[in-house]
């Protein structure tokens, strides 16, 4: 299994601790909670290595909130491109 999270990390350049972090963080957010879903979304941003505007981080937070319960990578990844 090491190896295998290995493989991830030099395939992505993220260390599997901050993947499991971000999974943490996504799996107790409150979703309605603004400070917290605007934390992830920057936080995806970062690991993804796909910087984004204020303008697209409050229309993603935006949408989130609006949506208010639980969210995947997945999704946030679609919404950075």
């Amino acid at each position: 299994m090491n190896q295998f999270f290995r493989q991830i990390e030099k395939k992505t350049g993220v260390s599997m601790e901050e993947i499991f972090a971000l999974a943490n963080a996504i799996q107790h957010a409150d979703f309605t909670n603004e400070k917290q879903v605007r934390k992830i979304v920057r936080r995806v941003s970062q690991l993804a290595n796909k910087p984004i505007t204020k303008e697209l981080e409050d229309q993603i937070v935006k949408s989130i909130i609006q949506n208010g319960h639980s969210l995947d990578l997945s999704s946030i990844q679609r919404m950075l491109g």
